[in-house]
């Protein structure tokens, strides 16, 4: 007979999307009076993409999740392929300088958000079947290393560098938990860094972005506008902050306040209080995976555990450490929270998958 799937972890994903719904509406209102005299625009779009993702959620969560390593490289095909047709000009759409997104009707979609799941799909497949050749170089390495680079490729074409470093990220730390040589993946690390150098320090915006996070009050009107805008809102929040709805950042001070930037409107509107408790959220959401990852005894249920928690983790920790400027400024959501369909409808699909594998924790 099969296990209920893990309620904590649910009840905490619905608590993280409940809360990422409420503080969409009150950090976008004003926005969405102006740009589309109704002020509940996003809170209307943010509540369709919950909604459909929470029904993706369910479904997956019903669905064995063994069959993802059979259909670990018929979709790996699809997500590359994705990243390939959205840099064509007749098929992705050009926002803000950036080709990320397919456009269907009102909606856009973005599929690095897809191949992030398809990723670690991928890489819980392969780890899996390798078991302790993992350690070998041309075994290990090489293969990971060689789809990592297509992929981050296409991505930086985009351009998107944020997504990239967070899948990059990923995809180390899941070699390391196999087994591969630590020697091998920092000598990867080392020849990665001119590439990085250049693609940090030879683009314009990406090294204003860096000079902003190094000190953000040089230049507060321009580079800087963002991080202090954020740091203001932190800093007039207190412990209690200034009750929800009452914030003043997101009154055109604070760009983004609806989407990458709206853990700063949190902040505000709810204080410390409001901080700690998305936090622990996410820390519960995190424990849970990886309890599940070390609890399971099937190597691809436990590699997959491990990846999905990561997906979600890092990019929490990324997002929370930009806004509080203690990484430089990435265009990465907060997950479940942010404003965004491609993101919630795709992290909530993981979030079924964990589910399911929760359902088989201990078991072959």
């Amino acid at each position: 007979m099969e296990r209920r799937f893990d309620t904590i972890l649910f009840i905490a994903v619905m608590a993280l999307l409940a809360i990422g719904v409420v503080m969409v509406y009150s950090s976008s209102s004003i926005v969405a009076m102006k740009r589309y005299n109704d002020g509940y625009y996003f809170l209307k779009k943010q509540l369709f993409f919950a909604s459909v993702g929470v029904f993706f959620m369910l479904v997956v969560s019903r669905i064995d999740y063994r069959i993802y390593q059979r259909l670990a490289y018929p979709l790996l095909g699809v997500a590359l392929i994705s990243l390939v047709l959205v840099l064509i000009p007749q098929a992705g759409t050009d926002i803000a300088g950036a080709r990320r997104w397919f456009r269907v009707g009102g909606f856009t979609f973005q599929p690095a958000e897809f191949m992030k799941l398809v990723m670690v799909i991928y890489m819980a497949h392969s780890l899996s079947k390798k078991g302790e050749r993992v350690k070998a170089f041309s075994v290990g390495i090489v293969p990971h290393i060689m789809v990592l680079g297509f992929t981050l490729l296409l991505m930086m074409l985009q351009p998107d560098f944020g997504t990239s470093m967070a899948i990059a990220a990923v995809v180390f730390i899941m070699l390391y938990s196999a087994g591969a040589r630590v020697t091998h993946l920092l000598s990867l690390a080392l020849l990665s860094l001119p590439a990085v150098y250049l693609l940090v320090f030879r683009v314009a915006y990406r090294k204003k972005r860096i000079m902003a996070f190094l000190n953000p009050w040089d230049d507060p009107q321009n580079v800087g506008f963002q991080i202090v805008q954020s740091f203001l809102a932190f800093g007039s929040g207190g412990a209690f902050g200034a009750g929800l709805g009452e914030g003043r950042q997101k009154m055109f001070y604070l760009p983004e306040s609806f989407t990458d930037f709206i853990f700063s409107n949190i902040a505000e509107e709810t204080g410390l209080l409001g901080v700690i408790v998305i936090i622990t959220l996410f820390f519960t959401v995190i424990f849970c995976g990886l309890k599940m990852s070390f609890r399971m005894s099937d190597p691809f249920g436990r590699y997959l555990a491990l990846g999905l928690t990561l997906v979600i983790g890092l990019q929490a920790f990324i997002n929370m450490a930009v806004v509080m400027g203690l990484l430089p400024t990435k265009g990465l959501p907060l997950p479940f929270i942010s404003y965004g369909g491609s993101s919630i409808v795709m992290t909530l699909i993981g979030v079924g998958i964990l589910l399911n594998i929760s359902s088989h924790e201990g078991r072959t």
